[in-house]
């Protein structure tokens, strides 16, 4: 790294100081290099109604690039489907993957902020691990993010949080995402 480039990203430390030895200890590896860690975090809206509305894409890009800081990609129909009225190659939602920095910040974003501001929140769903160890979060509006103008949203939106981790078990991946401060429900 460069001089007066400074990579204290709070969640970040936290793995390396605390998460770290707790996995070992749980897991019982030996290398370091063998824990389970968060590889990416991939952010997307699904816009059916982009093929009747060009404007609901261009606030949904505002939406995405405003909570992730990045610029999303538009993301394109693969196959056309009458019934839903959509052609391939048709824009049908937006996404954006987090990497790095971005992606520690988001997730101490979304752990110590985000989640605390829902109404009647009891936790995350432990049962949204799919079985290569990566996290999925549905989220009903888009205004659950602090740096969002209630006032400038058109329409509320969902959103899924991807958390794609390093390991391919459930268990390990979800070890890592409560040691991490995931606020994971108790079953």
């Amino acid at each position: 790294m460069h001089e007066g480039y400074s990579m204290n990203c709070r969640l970040k430390e936290r793995y390396s100081q605390e998460v770290v030895p707790q996995l070992k200890e749980k897991l019982g590896y030996a290398n370091v290099m063998q824990l389970p860690r968060v590889e990416k975090i991939v952010l997307s809206i699904g816009l059916g109604e982009a093929t009747q509305n060009s404007k609901a894409l261009e606030a949904a890009e505002r939406d995405l690039a405003t909570v992730s800081g990045q610029r999303p990609v538009i993301t394109r129909a693969k196959r056309s489907i009458a019934a839903f009225k959509v052609r391939e190659g048709m824009p049908v939602g937006m996404m954006v993957t987090l990497r790095g920095r971005r992606m520690y910040e988001f997730l101490d974003k979304l752990i110590s902020i985000v989640f605390p501001r829902f109404r009647d929140f009891r936790g995350l769903s432990p049962d949204a691990f799919d079985s290569q160890g990566n996290y999925n979060i549905g989220m009903k509006e888009q205004i659950a993010f602090p740096e969002i103008d209630y006032d400038k949203v058109d329409k509320i939106r969902g959103l899924e949080v991807t958390i794609v981790t390093s390991t391919k078990n459930r268990d390990e991946a979800k070890s890592l995402l409560e040691f991490m401060g995931m606020p994971l429900r108790r079953e």
